[in-house]
């Protein structure tokens, strides 16, 4: 089979040697190991892979790798398998519930993990629908068309019958001859938040909120919450909950 990007999310460092020495023997990429759920979907942002290896049980980390997955999906659609020592049941019955491309048990046999790939791999494309180039082409003022890539928008603000697309890389923004209404309905996955009348948000980007202030990464303004969409807002996020001193 053709050679795979893999990303393997494992906390514990021998085992994630040993399923990236696995892989590669037969001639998989292995583009990063991350240990934790923030470093999980940072790989993803910046690797893009084909496939992802995810153990349940993540230590140290914001949330278990259950969670990791639905938003790795969320992000970049890709399949996944998940790699566990627990064999409980009400595991596999949580587990099963974000639709796995497999589930196999530690101590993995390395032979079954190579033929799981395979298998995952040849049914992803066999149920792939027709190909369409990825991203969006929008008639940009004065530019022709651009392509834009969803998981490249910061946020898309409204500019009167216009709006501003704002990429994460990008320091001035696209600007669009589309209302808001209109462009939102292009970025419907459910990473993207209305948050009010003027913006619309990739939640990927969100850093901080203070009060009713949101701060995004590449954005180099802050955005005031409405009232009305803070705890949708909230809501939608993984919030952590600390002890207050």
């Amino acid at each position: 089979m053709q050679p795979l990007r893999i990303l393997v999310v494992e906390d514990q460092t021998i085992t994630a040697l040993d399923i990236k020495e696995t892989l590669e023997d037969v001639g998989h990429i292995v583009v990063d190991t991350p240990r934790n759920y923030e470093s999980a979907i940072a790989s993803v942002k910046k690797y893009l892979p084909d496939l992802a290896i995810i153990d349940i049980k993540l230590t140290n980390s914001a949330a278990d790798g259950i969670i990791t997955a639905e938003k790795i999906r969320s992000i970049h659609p890709i399949p996944f398998i998940f790699l566990t020592a627990n064999s409980e049941k009400a595991t596999f019955d949580r587990a099963k519930e974000t639709l796995p491309s497999a589930y196999l048990l530690k101590p993995f046999d390395p032979d079954e993990l190579r033929m799981q790939i395979e298998i995952v791999w040849l049914n992803h494309k066999n149920n792939q629908p027709n190909y369409a180039p990825t991203g969006l082409f929008f008639s940009v003022i004065n530019k022709g068309y651009q392509k834009i890539n969803p998981h490249e928008v910061v946020v898309i603000e409204a500019d009167g019958a216009y709006v501003n697309v704002f990429l994460v890389e990008q320091q001035k923004p696209f600007e669009i001859s589309m209302n808001l209404n209109r462009i939102s309905s292009h970025f419907a996955s459910p990473n993207f938040f209305r948050l009010s009348r003027s913006y619309l948000i990739n939640l990927d980007y969100v850093e901080r909120i203070v009060e009713n202030t949101l701060f995004l990464r590449g954005f180099h303004q802050s955005i005031p919450i409405p009232n009305t969409s803070k705890a949708e807002l909230v809501q939608k996020l993984t919030i952590v909950k600390t002890n207050q001193n």
